[in-house]
């Protein structure tokens, strides 16, 4: 599977959240169309399909997001 790049997915991710913010507060028509494209293009970037698990696995897959040993086993 492709990956999208980091920089494209915090762009999407930030966008989201902005977007989610401003729908709260607004609720207008076009946000709510905006934060579906966001939505969408999330989901197809991370190959998931729901909003929740794009936002998920797109920031999972943020640098340091995760740790560079994720072993269980102290070394």
């Amino acid at each position: 599977m492709l990956m999208a790049h980091p920089a494209v997915l915090w762009n999407l991710v930030e966008q989201h959240d902005a977007l989610r913010i401003l729908h709260a507060e607004d609720g207008s028509e076009e946000v709510r169309r905006r934060m579906d494209d966001v939505a969408y293009t999330l989901c197809v970037s991370t190959g998931t399909r729901d909003i929740d698990a794009a936002l998920i696995a797109a920031r999972y897959q943020l640098p340091g997001a995760r740790p560079h040993d994720d072993s269980l086993v102290p070394v």
